[in-house]
């Protein structure tokens, strides 16, 4: 048996004790210590007085490096705490290592997106041969060449965007305006759109809208969703998909083919760099991943 054991039995006692902790809480405690205790026991560590500071921060590193998720680091290292706490209150030790020691901070989630692959079997999907289908074929266009928000989009007025200098106009969150670069598909999609079918699909109503249904109205947020769900089925897509999940693969392909990140925060119309700055990681994560799997060393 581990020399560190007893005291770790001390403490389970206590916080079932003492503290009144709920089993399924004294079990989780009891995982987490045990596997700090291993951690210990590899490391040679013959009484709780030897450990420091470095050892409890070497054990979260294995946590990291085990794929444990941020809020299960935290609960690690409150037991780890409360263990050490406890021991120093009963003068088992005469200090407390883990005192000093930064809870690790909770991860963002990283976007989910499309692959380059799935992006262009999606922008195939629509029907072009139909007025709707012309319509979508330009939203998904515009939607993956530009990155604007699905609400921005369905709201963008005709005046809105110059074909000629592929140039358009989007406004944002608390109306702010940015201008945005429009790709030379996107662009002949969007001619497309409007010298054939726009007109068939308002039946000569009049609308500033840019994208319309044959109702005369803007097309939804709602109403863009369930198209673009229906076109990942068609592209073979499985998974859920969102009209995020196309500005989320906008902004990360951007930046793997080397855009600058202040441009493409420009672009999102990200008040703050370090919003973009998530597409970075998406980015290495993407390409670790890759690394792992095909390079013979990895």
């Amino acid at each position: 048996m581990s020399p560190l054991e007893p005291a770790l039995d001390l403490f389970l006692a206590h916080v079932r004790v003492e503290k009144g902790l709920a089993e399924n809480s004294v079990e989780a405690y009891g995982r987490d210590l045990r596997r700090y205790v291993e951690h210990l026991d590899r490391l040679g560590i013959p009484a709780w007085e030897r450990v420091s500071r470095a050892e409890i921060q070497a054990h979260l590193a294995e946590l990291v490096q085990a794929g444990l998720s941020p809020r299960s680091q935290a609960r690690a290292l409150s037991a780890i705490r409360s263990l050490h706490k406890l021991l120093f209150a009963e003068k088992l030790t005469a200090g407390d290592p883990s005192d000093e020691v930064e809870s690790p901070r909770p991860g963002r989630k990283l976007p989910s997106l499309l692959s380059v692959e799935e992006v262009e079997r999606l922008l195939a999907a629509p029907d072009v041969r139909r007025p709707a289908g012309l319509r979508d074929r330009a939203m998904l266009e515009v939607l993956y060449a530009t990155g604007l928000r699905v609400s921005e989009l369905v709201s963008l007025e005709l005046n809105d965007v110059n074909l000629e200098t592929r140039v358009l106009l989007a406004r944002g969150k608390g109306n702010k305006e940015r201008l945005v670069p429009v790709g030379a598909p996107a662009a002949e999609a969007t001619r497309a759109y409007l010298a054939y079918a726009r007109e068939r699909l308002l039946r000569g109503r009049r609308s500033k809208d840019l994208f319309v249904t044959p109702r005369g109205a803007r097309l939804t947020r709602q109403g863009f969703a369930k198209l673009l769900d229906r076109y990942a089925r068609q592209a073979g897509i499985r998974r859920k998909i969102s009209p995020h999940k196309l500005r989320h693969s906008f902004a990360t392909h951007l930046l793997a083919g080397g855009a600058d990140l202040r441009a493409v925060q420009e672009m999102l119309g990200h008040a703050d760099v370090s919003t973009t700055q998530i597409y970075t990681h998406v980015d290495r994560t993407h390409a670790r991943r890759l690394h792992e799997r095909f390079h013979p060393r990895a």
